[in-house]
């Protein structure tokens, strides 16, 4: 396995080792003792899977409270995946960083909690994949405008995205909840 740093600390792009044959392939997409090796302490509890077109745009989400690490994944087609540093102490609150993962290149995109997410399809259709180190909890979820001039993140899209109602009316960065000095931590031991 490979594993690179981002300009995020914490938010790593983790590649496989990959063993091919003239039958195919196999990789091993999870192995906790691994992952603790290279700092992901999660532990996960729900696994999730989406299927979007071309051109869908999904973000960028977070939860408030309860909020999620991510180790997400692309089976099929391919997407450009993007975490937004949304932890106010944090030296790089609001960067972000991208990365296209694939199911030819199966890299997979660890995104600590604290981080808002979002991502883009550039495929004619794409089945996405993600390990959540806690449960969905629709009154904690949040959504960042995907076009926050603040953020400016450049995506890799040529006219409008399709996005949800949920998305299209997301609040600005601005005017977003994030995670204040401590949340997270506080957060944490909640759960201990």
């Amino acid at each position: 396995m490979r594993v690179e740093q981002t300009q995020i600390p914490g938010v790593l792009v983790i590649e496989p080792a990959v063993f091919c044959d003239d039958r195919g392939f196999f990789l091993e997409c999870f192995n906790e003792r691994e992952m603790r090796d290279i700092g992901i302490d999660a532990h996960f509890v729900q696994d999730n899977h989406s299927r979007s077109q071309r051109d869908v745009l999904r973000g960028l989400h977070y939860q408030i409270s309860q909020p999620q690490g991510k180790l997400v994944r692309v089976v099929s087609g391919k997407v450009f995946d993007v975490a937004v540093d949304i932890r106010r102490d944090s030296p790089t609150f609001g960067k972000w960083v991208g990365v296209e993962l694939s199911a030819e290149n199966k890299r997979m995109f660890w995104l600590p909690p604290g981080m808002a997410h979002g991502f883009l399809v550039l495929s004619d259709s794409a089945d996405f994949l993600y390990k959540a180190s806690d449960y969905y909890a629709q009154k904690f979820e949040r959504t960042i405008l995907w076009d926050d001039p603040d953020l400016a993140i450049e995506w890799p899209l040529v006219g409008q995205p399709i996005l949800s109602a949920k998305d299209a009316a997301a609040s600005a960065f601005s005017a977003a909840e994030v995670f204040e000095k401590d949340s997270l931590v506080k957060e944490a031991n909640a759960e201990r």
